[in-house]
């Protein structure tokens, strides 16, 4: 049988024939594309002309047809639809796959063509081009292409062990996530209400427990079970489960695994020139530097840490009113703090939901981006790589089509946790138009109707903005298309749309009750606003304590190594971390830094909400659709992908460098 995914697709919209692929047709169309792409560089370097942009960039660009097809849609579907079978063929392509990309952009005599054109063809090239020129040769000067044969060499080995490791991490936390389940029955249930007991129903009839009600680590389960549970010890089991993941006496521990990675980049970026990873990440970065990144943590997380202890004793006088004889634990903070919030604000997270129905949420994402870029969405009858998954056509008010929009918002076992955006095919021009298809996954309830919580509407609005971002893309190369960007850059247009999914006026036209049509009240809007700040100690200093942690594991590291724990222990004495918060991610299951692509760069939210929260003043002082700052801000901002420097493209939008204030006025925590 013909591999599908080494011919052409005639389906619609040239989506991959997902029915027909089958596990073992990747390994062959990777290698495939390798050894394509490996006679397209061999052209490239025999090339008798000398070095144009033309024969060289352009030509680097155009090659690997194959791996630029099919490298999106497997990365999409081992995060999705994972399985033993793909597991076990990802450990083979991702170390194959990074070490042909290593040994692409170290090679030598392509680094001597790309630095000449760098030096000798930059005139007479449009502003793309020459970005586009510079980022090659960048790309391959932090790929070890300057350094001697010897030091190149290594820079390949080791970027091989690490995509080996880096794949090793996120397969351990799905695994051990998966291994971890609190089955219950009826009398253990105190406090969950009815929604939450579903939710525990339906995931023992997955888990083939029918008759029992199972929790599971996962957020949607976590974070209901926790505010809700009155069982005490129950809630200690859960919270101790969910942060020793990937941390505990079995073959799923991801703590050497951490270490050796730490320890591979340290030797890395000493390689490169740099003290440690940090500097090494940071030079290609907004921030530019551990002193900028550092600073602005230390700015904010001393407000944040008194936040959190008047929070700590907000709580505490709930527990002692209760009649409860005890200190405040870690595994009490959501259930007290819910029941603070429905004190203060008589605000009911189980009532808020009844408004949050999943689709009508999705509609009013959606909507606002019809009001602010004049764009709809259709939906289409298309088959895709799960029942779960749901396409849109998305075209301008002129009708012309932009692209194809896919949500897959439901958790399953099979998929890594968390909520991201994918690409099967990003935007381009240059050798014919290609429009983007992207993909938002989440992981919410499963059921139908969904309500969501209101930190999981704000997490759709999230990823839609990465969604507009790359759908929006207007550039000439692929390359640059969307969201590559850098890395604390990235995030603007996801964390602005945050700002819309609370607005009185737009919840207003999707906040509607699921039973009867009835628009959220305006006592409701006024509670969630008065509560948006609520619990930002907490939220804010678990998030602090993360980027903490990240820094620390990438600053200068002793020749010897580290010890994971103690790494840890000591990075969260420095900072003086309150027992009752842990980080929001710890070391063995922080996938963001260990098996993603925020290494050194998870204070790229923070440096990010500077951003947003100051662009959307803009917004608010002009008109929440006011059409000459959404032109500007999809012109300037969601069109332009990698083409420009970040920071330029901001200040043509908002006409100033961005101000830390409008931040700490929306977490509660100016002075």
């Amino acid at each position: 049988m013909a591999n599908p995914l080494l011919e052409d697709w005639d389906t619609p919209h040239q989506l991959p024939p997902f029915t027909d692929i089958q596990v073992n047709h990747y390994q062959e169309a990777f290698e495939t594309g390798f050894k394509q792409q490996n006679q397209e560089l061999e052209s490239i370097v025999a090339n008798p002309e000398p070095a144009n942009f033309r024969n060289t960039i352009e030509a680097l660009e155009d090659s690997g047809a194959i791996l630029n097809k099919v490298a999106p849609l497997f990365y999409a579907i081992q995060s999705s639809v994972s399985s033993e079978e793909l597991r076990a063929i990802q450990s083979v392509i991702v170390p194959l796959h990074s070490q042909h990309t290593s040994q692409l952009l170290s090679r030598r005599d392509l680094y001597n063509r790309v630095n000449s054109v760098y030096e000798n063809d930059m005139v007479g090239l449009t502003a793309e081009q020459q970005q586009l020129l510079k980022q090659t040769r960048n790309r391959m000067v932090r790929a070890g292409a300057a350094l001697s044969e010897t030091e190149s060499k290594r820079i390949v080995e080791i970027d091989t062990e690490l995509s080996k490791l880096q794949t090793t991490f996120g397969q351990n936390v799905l695994s051990d996530s998966n291994e971890f389940e609190l089955v219950l029955s009826e009398d253990e249930l105190g406090g969950l209400p009815d929604s939450i007991v579903k939710l525990g129903a339906d995931e023992a009839i997955n888990r083939d427990k029918s008759g029992h009600y199972v929790f599971t680590i996962s957020r949607s389960s976590f974070t209901p079970f926790m505010q809700y549970s009155e069982n005490r010890d129950l809630r200690e089991k859960m919270w101790q489960a969910y942060t020793h993941c990937a941390n505990n006496p079995n073959e799923f521990n991801n703590l050497s695994v951490a270490e050796n990675i730490a320890s591979l980049r340290s030797e890395r970026a000493k390689l490169m020139g740099y003290d440690s990873h940090a500097d090494f990440v940071l030079d290609d970065r907004m921030a530019g530097d551990r002193t900028s990144v550092l600073n602005l943590l230390d700015d904010i997380w001393q407000p944040a840490k008194q936040r959190a202890l008047q929070e700590v004793d907000d709580l505490q006088k709930s527990i002692q009113q209760e009649g409860g004889n005890f200190e405040l634990a870690p595994w009490d903070w959501w259930y007290y703090s819910e029941k603070v919030r429905q004190e203060k604000f008589d605000l009911d997270g189980e009532q808020l939901k009844q408004y949050f129905e999943l689709n009508q949420v999705r509609d009013g994402a959606f909507q606002v981006a019809t009001d602010l870029y004049g764009i709809t969405f259709t939906a289409q009858d298309i088959e895709l790589y799960h029942p779960d998954a749901q396409a849109f056509e998305v075209k301008e008010a002129d009708g012309s089509l932009i692209g194809l929009f896919i949500t897959d918002y439901h958790l399953r076992p099979s998929k890594k946790a968390g909520a991201w955006m994918n690409a099967f095919r990003s935007q381009k021009k240059h050798k014919g138009e290609s429009y983007p298809i992207i993909l938002n996954t989440c992981n919410f309830p499963t059921g139908s109707p969904c309500f969501l919580t209101l930190e999981e509407v704000r997490t759709l609005f999230h990823e839609f903005g990465h969604g507009l971002h790359g759908l929006l893309s207007n550039v000439t190369y692929q390359s640059l298309a969307g969201t590559a960007v850098k890395r604390d850059f990235v995030e603007l247009p996801s964390q602005i749309m945050e700002h819309w999914a609370i607005e009185p006026d737009v919840l207003k036209r999707y906040a509607l009750h699921h039973e009867t049509g009835q628009a959220i009240s305006d006592d409701l809007i006024g509670k969630i606003r008065a509560s948006t700040t609520f619990n930002s100690g907490f939220a804010t200093s678990e998030y602090l304590a993360a980027s903490y942690l990240d820094m620390s594991w990438h600053e200068p590291q002793p020749e010897t190594g580290c010890d994971a724990e103690a790494l840890e222990d000591a990075s969260m004495d420095k900072i003086g971390l309150i027992p009752e918060i842990a980080p929001r991610y710890r070391s063995s299951y922080f996938q963001h830094i260990f098996s993603g692509g925020y290494s050194a760069g998870y204070y790229a939210y923070i440096w990010a909400e500077v951003l947003d929260a100051d662009a959307f003043e803009e917004f608010k002082k002009k008109g929440l659709f006011d059409q000459s700052t959404a032109q500007s801000f999809r012109q300037n901002i969601l069109e332009k992908g990698g083409t420009e420097d970040p920071m330029e493209l901001y200040q043509r939008f908002k006409g100033n460098a961005p101000s830390v204030e409008p931040l700490m006025r929306n977490r509660g925590l100016a002075s």
